[in-house]
């Protein structure tokens, strides 16, 4: 950790800490916190804008390997992950993830993907909020249409540097999956996400130029270590939280933490487009 200096080194702790205890209340992996700040601190290291921030999204995506791992044991002890949606899940996310950080993360164009995502974040708060669990709910779809849903999730989580609840958790609370269930389910889910990601922006950034001191590819490994040893402190911390709090506390809590999500990347999108 020498390769930082110490006020990097508290400031990434601290951003550990707050994601950790997301990860086990919500089932994200802190990403949308984590990327603005992890950008702002590659760029101390003098690295360049463009690639601060694919560095921040990978190194992110990295960290909830550790996040996830560390919540999904303690929403397992109280039975709460359902492992039949997990495998089903899993395959289609395996592709996505593939997709998005072996290809699209190279080309596309950031400020047209965050508004779609901050639209899309935005209209499935809005859901939360106002749709009750009686309005037009179905059932969990078969194989193929999870197989579906899991690489839409894989794919825009590892372009978001997200763990994907963002997605997962408005998806199986419409398929009638109970908020608990569904928050314990996208932890275990952020898991195969950030390994088939992370395999991927390694891959893809291993002939980079201009990368910092303790840089594999896009995985920037002070931050990595940093904000992991942090995080899994508290992701236990904020499971527990989340299976003492009452499920429509807990949906408006996540719903209004889409919402400024929405609200941020909207903003951010529009004001990229117009520069």
């Amino acid at each position: 950790m020498s390769l930082i200096d110490p006020s990097t080194i508290a400031m990434l702790a601290g951003l550990g800490l707050v994601a950790g205890f997301l990860a086990g209340l919500l089932g994200i992996g802190g990403g949308m916190i984590l990327v603005p700040f992890m950008s702002y601190l590659l760029g101390r290291q003098s690295v360049e804008p463009e690639l601060a921030i694919k560095m921040a999204i990978a190194t992110s995506m990295a960290t909830i390997m550790f996040t996830s791992a560390s919540s999904v044991r303690a929403h397992h002890r109280r039975g709460a992950v359902r492992w039949d949606i997990v495998w089903r899940l899993a395959p289609g996310i395996v592709l996505g993830g593939l997709v998005a950080s072996l290809g699209i993360f190279a080309v596309l164009k950031g400020s047209y993907l965050g508004m779609f995502f901050g639209l899309f974040v935005g209209y499935s708060a809005l859901r939360m909020f106002f749709k009750s669990e009686t309005q037009r709910a179905r059932d969990m779809p078969g194989t193929l249409g999870q197989l579906g849903a899991g690489g839409v999730i894989g794919c825009l989580s590892g372009l978001l540097g997200a763990g994907g609840a963002f997605i997962s958790v408005p998806f199986m609370t419409w398929c009638r999956v109970p908020i608990h269930n569904a928050v314990a389910t996208s932890a275990a889910l952020g898991f195969p996400i950030a390994v088939t990601n992370v395999l991927g922006f390694l891959a893809a950034g291993l002939h980079l130029q201009g990368l910092p001191p303790g840089a594999i590819g896009y995985i920037w490994l002070p931050g990595l270590v940093s904000v992991a040893v942090c995080s899994v402190l508290t992701a236990p911390l904020g499971a527990k939280a989340a299976h003492q709090l009452p499920v429509a506390k807990l949906k408006q809590v996540f719903a209004c933490l889409l919402l400024a999500l929405a609200s941020y990347m909207l903003y951010k999108s529009a004001m990229g487009l117009v520069h």
